[in-house]
């Protein structure tokens, strides 16, 4: 991993198309198999070196805040109570990644809750991880840091990550128009939600960016668009229209990602990584394969 060691995780939305779920919870606090969703954001960030983390927070969040704080008296019923095996479940709290929290006052987008970060990152480049995707099982992904190299190696003013998706569900992403073809290549335009048959490329965002503090002021200069929303990849358009340059990295075949942005996404994640599961996994499947063999007879 190079220099970049700060990362900003934005987690203010309201998860309304989880309700209830997430009426009196975050979304980035569900379940996915063991952990909650932010928690495997979280993990991918430390296997990289970060080291500070801002959570872009918004209200009824504080359960975010709960969880990544160290609980001794968890802790030490789990000892008194003779549990101390579940001790390994809590190896996450000895992270040595330093959080910070701000909130995002009004929810005006994705491109706003960027631009709460400022004060944060002090004048250095910095990882954006959108806190309800999930990239990869097992943290076996190693997007951010084959980003953070092109990020470096090109000089870059952004690099996004980015997935294939099917042709015609482009209309619901920010697509990339690519210069050239290969895994790493330089980004000619963004265009946000394209017609089927406008779309330059099956090449959509995947909640992953590396950018430099240049994004505050084209933030700042950034029209709010549908919603009275400031998007974040419209200054990041606003910055390549100006002379930036931007690359794009795609997320390798094991690299998917689990987008926890409704209910059909989110039970198809918990359903993979439960079935990934050591010791539960395998007697779910059987479970389940009885419930299909149940269907057909």
């Amino acid at each position: 991993m190079s220099e970049i060691n700060i990362a900003v995780v934005p987690v203010a939305g309201m998860g309304t198309r989880l309700l209830p779920a997430t009426k009196s919870q975050p979304k980035e606090m569900l379940p996915v198999g063991r952990k909650p969703v932010v928690q495997y954001v979280v993990e991918e960030l430390d296997q990289v070196g970060v080291e500070r983390l801002l959570f872009i927070t918004g209200p009824g969040k504080a359960s975010i805040e709960n969880h990544f704080d160290l609980n001794s008296e968890l802790i030490q019923s789990l000892r008194n109570s003779g549990k101390e095996e579940l001790l390994d479940e809590l190896s996450f709290e000895r992270s040595s990644i330093q959080y910070f929290y701000t909130r995002q006052r009004q929810l005006l987008g994705l491109g706003h809750a960027v631009l709460c970060a400022e004060p944060f990152t002090t004048n250095e480049p910095f990882i954006v991880a959108l806190g309800d995707s999930i990239i990869g099982m097992h943290r076996q992904s190693r997007i951010i840091e084959r980003m953070s190299n092109c990020f470096t190696e090109n000089d870059a003013d952004a690099v996004i990550a980015f997935e294939e998706v099917p042709a015609d569900e482009v209309f619901q992403y920010g697509i990339a128009s690519p210069k050239e073809e290969g895994d790493v290549f330089e980004v000619e335009d963004l265009v946000e939600k394209p017609a089927v048959k406008e779309a330059p490329s099956n090449l959509a965002i995947a909640a992953r960016y590396i950018l430099k503090p240049s994004i505050f002021d084209a933030l700042k200069r950034t029209e709010p668009g549908a919603g009275g929303e400031i998007q974040l990849t419209d200054a990041i358009r606003l910055l390549m229209r100006e002379g930036a340059t931007v690359y794009g990295v795609r997320l390798n075949k094991d690299e998917i990602r689990y987008d926890i942005g409704n209910f059909g996404s989110y039970f198809r994640a918990f359903t993979e990584f439960a079935l990934a599961d050591e010791k539960f996994g395998p007697e779910l499947r059987e479970f389940l394969k009885s419930l299909n063999d149940a269907d057909h007879s």
